[in-house]
């Protein structure tokens, strides 16, 4: 907990999973993150220091902001899978390291395909149909990157896999976007 009993705020904790007493691996009960995040900003709300003095309010708001950054990075499956790697030394390299295998290519153009075709018909059941192939394709890759990073700790297979859900996320992020022109 961010609060003593006195009332002050605590230092900051080293890392995003010790702020909410998770263990560190990338399979996690998310009722138990929202249920700790929840608690936590409870007691480090900036309004509960409005009154107090200005130390304690600047950590509340610093505190606020470092438990909103972990809370994002550990809910997000690629953010989570980057963190840990980081945690054990290892740079996923997204900008530089860009390398995949060419079934996994191949895949990506597929997707990109019927996805161009889809918003070109202004097909929303098509788009309905490809994110339900892609949550699909993210639920395998999201149960391997957890086999390697919690179980094998293998950590530079880990890494290519979470680029390829870094990739997946971006086609997500596009079939967004054709949604929303379907809509204007």
């Amino acid at each position: 907990m961010a609060e003593a009993r006195d009332g002050s705020l605590q230092p900051m904790r080293r890392d995003h999973f010790e702020i909410f007493g998770l263990e560190p691996a990338f399979r996690l009960e998310t009722e138990r993150l929202e249920r700790a995040y929840r608690e936590i900003q409870a007691s480090i709300h900036p309004d509960r220091f409005a009154h107090a003095a200005d130390a304690d309010r600047r950590a509340s708001m610093q505190w606020t902001a470092r438990v909103n950054e972990a809370y994002r990075t550990l809910k997000s499956p690629v953010q989570r899978g980057k963190y840990l790697l980081e945690l054990h030394g290892v740079d996923v390299a997204f900008e530089t390291n860009t390398a995949m295998p060419a079934d996994f290519l191949q895949r990506q153009l597929e997707l990109r395909e019927v996805l161009e075709e889809a918003q070109g018909k202004r097909d929303a059941a098509a788009l309905s149909r490809l994110r339900a192939e892609l949550r699909e394709e993210e639920r395998a890759l999201e149960a391997a990157l957890a086999d390697a990073l919690d179980a094998k700790r293998d950590y530079g297979l880990a890494a290519g896999l979470v680029r390829k859900l870094m990739f997946l996320e971006r086609v997500d992020a596009e079939i967004d976007e054709a949604f929303e022109t379907m809509d204007e």
